[in-house]
């Protein structure tokens, strides 16, 4: 990642805009850490670009959401349910839902939608949204550039190996787990 930033520079600060106009929280995380271990990111136009990125992705899915959610509400029921469960934490937390929705895993583009299907206003998103897109970037970037100061260059294999280690087991754990237990169901007659 570091020789990408150095090849491509500005265009590498627009790729992440990019991505956090979609997700992005481990992205940002990532390039961050290793921009603190190489010094070949600025932490400031990281947090800039993912911010403005961040923005117009849920400013993208809330006007969809305005437009279009009740027609695609209809044609797909199994989104029904994701959508309600957004809107319900919307009408019940309103303001504070707004500002803290893109740290839920999973839910960040659905809730914007939701928010455009129920009708709030499209200047107090807009407000809202642009606080909480940079609270989420500089929160993201300072904690990626927290754990690169944290690892270091000289131990970073150490954590990949270990991180790789990790997801290698749970991975192991879980298959031989959901084998056991489908050897125990018998089967209703």
């Amino acid at each position: 990642m570091a020789e990408f930033w150095a090849e491509y520079g500005a265009a590498a600060y627009l790729l992440a805009a990019v991505w956090a106009f979609f997700e992005g929280e481990t992205f940002v995380l990532a390039a961050s850490a290793i921009g603190s271990m190489t010094g070949a990111i600025d932490p400031f136009i990281l947090m800039g670009s993912v911010w403005i990125g961040s923005f117009l992705g849920d400013q993208t899915w809330f006007i969809l959401g305005r437009r279009y959610g009740p027609r695609v509400m209809k044609r797909y029921p199994k989104a029904e349910a994701k959508m309600a469960s957004a809107t319900s934490m919307l009408l019940q937390y309103g303001t504070l839902f707004v500002l803290t929705f893109r740290f839920l895993y999973g839910i960040r583009n659905v809730a914007a939608a939701a928010c455009g299907l129920a009708g709030m206003g499209q200047l107090r998103f807009a407000l809202l949204n642009f606080i909480a897109a940079g609270v989420w970037a500089g929160s993201f970037v300072a904690a990626g550039w927290y754990l690169g100061a944290l690892i270091g260059p000289e131990r970073l294999f150490h954590f990949i190996a270990g991180g790789a280690l990790l997801i290698l087991a749970v991975v192991l754990f879980r298959r031989f787990y959901l084998r056991r237990r489908s050897a125990r169901t018998v089967p209703v007659v």
